[in-house]
């Protein structure tokens, strides 16, 4: 198949949950024939320099500028003078609709494929098929976010954004040919909220080979570990339940303890934590992964699946998390993952975890083999690649 696809950012380095997934599908949709053509964005001129890592498996690559900062008075002036939302104006690039036009008035694609809904906009009318494929529902994410916004009188203003989110993301749904999920979770509430739609699942996944690669030696102190994307509102929401709730318990009992939080932006967002937790971004995330007793993800706000679950079940790291966060996995508690949905409640099973040796190894073990069995990129891949198979012979 010929694909022209369109992501909200260059699919590399593997920083994000976003970057990891479009650079693997990418590398093996390659290898299984597809010719794909990429456009994305990028915030900053620095970014370009790794184009040339997708080139190796793209036909072109067309890279476009988005705003370095999201939350500056244009954007935000333009979103209140907008039917659009705050996210589709913070991810609009220009010259991009207009260099997609000429390019699919110039060659014969099989089909589009949008990487998340807000990519949509750039796509002029064209009877090329569009597969849409969304990485998270994002209206209930800022739902989450304004019904814990602080600053109350600011609450309706940013209601209205989320009804905009709602609306466009359901009316692209309804434009595309075809439209797929991360999970059975996110799947429910798409036919939830439009009847009758027809949702594929293309999961997130993990290289189970890199991450067992060998990097780094297990600490001989407990390390407890967060690793995220910090510009997503649920990792910081993660970090403050955790800093306030459930670190001090673990603290107090098992003195030795360290605390690692790791991750994009990790020092812009927690700048003057305690000298004695670790706040960083890191090259090389299998190292953390290795290096670390326990992944503690404290999350509530829901939609996607966690890259980070995926990633220390392939590195044999324990997972504690919450119902929410381990959801669009198949995951069960007490056999690949300990579930908890209090904050003490997760402290006490962090801390038993970590003292009893058997059952540490017994949800290791579990996680590593889920991950090989299911959760793969190579069959995940392959699934999409049918995918494309289909949607291009209705073109």
């Amino acid at each position: 198949m010929k694909v022209l696809m369109l992501t909200p950012y260059l699919p590399y380095p593997l920083i994000t949950g976003g970057q990891t997934r479009s650079y693997n599908l990418i590398k093996r949709l390659s290898a299984l024939g597809h010719k794909i053509t990429l456009f994305c964005l990028v915030k900053s001129d620095k970014e370009k320099t790794f184009a040339p890592e997708l080139e190796k498996y793209c036909e072109k690559v067309r890279i476009f500028k988005r705003p370095e900062k999201p939350w500056t008075l244009k954007n935000i002036l333009k979103t209140g003078l907008s039917l659009f939302p705050f996210l589709v104006i913070r991810n609009q690039a220009n010259g991009e609709k207009k260099e997609i036009e000429e390019i699919l008035g110039k060659e014969n694609f099989d089909l589009i494929h949008a990487e998340t809904f807000y990519v949509m906009p750039h796509i002029p009318k064209t009877k090329v098929p569009v597969l849409l494929v969304e990485q998270t529902i994002e209206y209930l994410v800022y739902k989450h976010f304004v019904d814990e916004f602080k600053i109350f009188p600011l609450r309706p203003l940013l209601y209205i954004d989320v009804a905009k989110l709602k609306y466009w993301e359901k009316r692209f749904w309804l434009k595309a040919e075809r439209v797929a999920a991360m999970s059975s979770d996110d799947k429910a509430s798409m036919k939830f909220l439009v009847p009758g739609l027809k949702v594929d699942i293309v999961p997130n996944g993990v290289d189970v080979k890199y991450f067992e690669q060998k990097v780094a030696e297990k600490s001989k102190s407990p390390v407890i570990l967060y690793l995220g994307n910090f510009t997503w509102l649920q990792n910081r929401e993660a970090v403050a339940v955790l800093l306030k709730k459930i670190w001090p318990i673990i603290k107090l009992k098992l003195p030795e303890t360290k605390l690692w939080i790791i991750g994009k932006d990790a020092k812009n967002f927690f700048p003057n934590l305690s000298s004695e937790i670790r706040v960083e971004e890191v090259s090389d995330v299998r190292k953390v992964y290795q290096e670390a007793t326990v992944l503690v993800a404290p999350i509530y706000g829901g939609g996607g699946t966690r890259y980070k679950n995926l990633e220390s079940f392939a590195s044999g790291l324990p997972v504690v998390t919450t119902s929410i966060g381990i959801g669009g996995t198949d995951a069960r508690n007490e056999e690949e993952v300990i579930i908890r949905d209090k904050p003490g409640e997760i402290a006490e099973a962090t801390i038993e975890l970590i003292l009893d040796e058997n059952l540490y190894k017994k949800i290791s073990e579990n996680a590593k083999k889920l991950v090989k069995e299911k959760y793969d990129w190579d069959p995940i891949a392959k699934d999409l690649s049918n995918i494309y198979e289909q949607l291009g012979a209705k073109a």
